[in-house]
Order: C-alpha cells, then sequence, then structure tokens
C-alpha cells in the first residue's frame, strides 16, 4: 500500500500537471547532446525531486526509475565511520550528504572521486555520463562545497551534479556559475486543485470544491502536504 503522494507521482515531464514550460525546458535539455550540472531550487513540496526524477526518465528511460537502496561506510580523517544511505540506479546516485553533519566533505570526496573515476557501467545508456543528485545542497559545510566546485570542475567529462535545494542563498558563487539555476515555483492554489481533483478522479470518489479549497490554503503551495491531508480526510470519512 503506497501512499497516494508516490502512488500518484508523475513519473515523466509529460505528466507534471503544472509549470508545463519548465517541462518543455526540461525535456529540451534531456534531448540535446550538451546536459549541464543544474540546480533546482524551491519552497518545500514544489516538486523538486519529481521534477528531478522526471528529467532522469528523459535522460536515461525507465532504466533511471529501478531504484535499490545500499548503505555505504566512508572514514574520516579520524578513523570514525560514517553510515550513510544512498539510493541509486545504474545511471545516477542520490546522497544526502547533510545526514553526517560536518563530515559531508568526506561523503563529497570520496563518492563524486569514485564515480567518475569510473566510466558509466551500462553500455547501452544514451549519456556517457552518471548523475549524482545531492539533496539539501544548501546545507552543504563551505568545506564540502569547496571540494564539490573542484570535483565539478575536474570530472565534467562522465558526470554531472544535480543539486537540489530550498534557497541559493547558502551556497557559494563558483558553485551556482557552474550550474544551470532553476526555480521551480510553488503551484499556484488553482494548479493544486487541478491535482487532488485527479487523484480523486483516480480513486473515484468526488471532492466538493469547497473542501478541495480549504486543502489547498492549508497546505500553503505545498503539494506533497496537500495530498497527505486529502488521502488523510478520506480515510477518516
Amino acid at each position: 500500500m503506497s501512499l497516494w503522494v508516490d502512488k500518484y507521482r508523475p513519473r515523466t515531464l509529460d505528466q507534471l500537471h503544472y509549470h508545463k514550460s519548465l517541462s518543455v525546458r526540461l525535456n529540451a535539455l534531456a534531448a540535446s547532446g550538451d546536459f549541464p550540472h543544474m540546480l533546482l531550487y524551491g519552497p518545500s513540496g514544489a516538486g523538486k525531486k519529481t521534477r528531478i526524477a522526471a528529467t532522469l526518465h528523459a535522460l536515461f528511460g525507465p532504466g533511471a526509475q529501478k531504484l535499490k537502496i545500499d548503505q555505504r561506510v566512508f572514514m574520516t580523517p579520524t578513523r570514525r565511520k560514517l553510515d550513510v544511505n544512498i539510493v541509486q540506479s545504474n545511471f545516477h546516485i542520490e546522497i544526502t550528504p547533510s545526514e553526517v553533519g560536518n563530515y559531508d566533505r568526506v561523503v563529497i570526496q570520496e563518492l563524486l572521486k569514485e564515480i567518475a573515476q569510473t566510466q558509466q557501467i551500462d553500455v547501452s545508456a544514451r549519456h556517457p555520463f552518471k548523475v549524482v543528485i545531492i539533496n539539501e545542497a544548501d546545507s552543504l559545510s563551505r568545506d564540502a562545497q569547496a571540494a564539490l566546485r573542484r570535483t565539478m570542475e575536474k570530472y565534467m567529462s562522465n558526470m554531472r551534479i544535480i543539486l537540489c535545494a530550498n534557497s541559493t542563498s547558502r551556497l557559494i558563487a563558483p558553485i551556482k556559475s557552474r550550474c544551470l539555476l532553476v526555480r521551480v515555483a510553488s503551484p499556484s492554489e488553482e494548479e493544486m486543485s487541478e491535482v487532488l481533483r485527479y487523484v480523486a478522479g483516480r480513486e473515484q470518489f468526488d471532492l466538493p470544491d469547497d473542501a478541495a479549497r480549504e486543502i489547498v490554503q492549508d497546505a500553503n503551495g505545498n503539494m506533497r502536504k496537500a495530498l497527505l491531508v486529502l488521502e488523510a480526510l478520506k480515510m477518516q470519512s
């Protein structure tokens, strides 16, 4: 039993209900031979991770959504062990370095170096590079950002970085200048209502307009929260 927020998560850019012009732009980038490092930023629940996953689908096909979760152990210079969860497919790897606090530099350095030195494993891949998604990039320490900057300079040929952040203000200028900045704004109230009506239709129940309006106003631009509230209310009814 998956939550509706996961069950009805769009898998491709064409399935996304809002910010259509952004989907067209991301599709065009994925189809071009020159995919850049990217920084997607915007408020929580606006759909940044959904758009990143859909962009990976556009780049590599459905294989990018066959995910496995691994736990990796990294060693700090003082021989302390760091356990980090890594989500990956054959085409990409996703990490949240802020989970290890001030040791995030160790994770960034070790992991990116390792990926950069191994070629794309899947010979049938449409692109010769692997994508590294870094969540909560705006929580990275200055040391980790410096390490990331050096890696981005050195290993562009077989690796692309996609950073996901709520804001760009805490990221150093050299990282921002090496990325295509993509703002994912909160959906409008009408766009959120449209998604709620779509999910209600798929679940075969009527959603009154005033109920949709209340959920949307309470969620305040956070689509994830709106869908969780919709499901909770339906379960209670």
